[in-house]
């Protein structure tokens, strides 16, 4: 099935409310009762059939846990909304790769794309990207990158405004790219020279 959200035409970030009146307006176009007597009435049969089956699927997916509602959005899912890439077709497929969660070809894309195309777009898909990776700081860095340059961003806020709330009160115990690193460096280095106290009878780390 396709996605749910696509179908409607709206953000996984939309509200119940939103996701209502999406529905409630596609059904008045695609309703069969319209193209009794057209060439287009099994098409349109189908089309209410996608929609209704897209509207059920949010239904239980919210019921579920997976988004709250009336205006509560819950956490952040780092699944940018499809359909709402600019006209650049890479940050379409972009968009496409991390709601596949093909993480690592989605990133080469956007690395490979040169300075000038490091728009706020730029900085908010790839900040669904370090946050699919779980860099919860660098993401929003990410998310306040595009914010900034680009204010009025209904997606780009919710995003920064979801991951904030997510994030909130758990102080900087979410690593970083760099932070990690550089952990990971400090504990081999530590090991190291552990073992080389232990060939000349001294002991660094007592446990190990």
């Amino acid at each position: 099935m396709k996605n749910p959200y696509e179908v409607l035409g709206v953000s996984p970030n939309a509200t119940d409310d939103e996701v209502k009146k999406a529905y409630r307006d596609l059904a008045r176009k695609y309703h069969p009762d319209k193209y009794r007597d057209s060439d287009l009435a099994d098409l349109a049969s189908e089309k209410m059939k996608e929609i209704n089956a897209a509207y059920e699927e949010i239904q239980k997916m919210r019921a579920g846990g997976g988004q709250s509602n009336q205006g509560n959005r819950g956490g952040y899912n780092g699944n940018p909304n499809a359909s709402a890439a600019s006209g650049d077709a890479r940050f379409a497929e972009v968009r496409r790769l991390i709601n596949q969660n093909e993480i690592q070809r989605a990133e080469q894309i956007l690395r490979s794309m040169p300075s000038t195309m490091q728009n706020a777009e730029w900085f908010f898909l790839m900040g669904c990207v370090v946050y699919k990776r779980g860099y919860f700081t660098d993401a929003q860095s990410m998310f306040d990158r595009a914010c900034s340059m680009d204010p009025y961003n209904q997606e780009y806020r919710a995003a920064r405004d979801q991951l904030r709330a997510q994030t909130a009160g758990y102080g900087t115990g979410y690593r970083t790219a760099s932070n990690t690193d550089q952990t990971c460096n400090c504990c081999t280095q530590l090991i190291c020279a552990d073992c080389c106290c232990e060939m000349m009878g001294g002991d660094l780390i007592r446990c190990c």
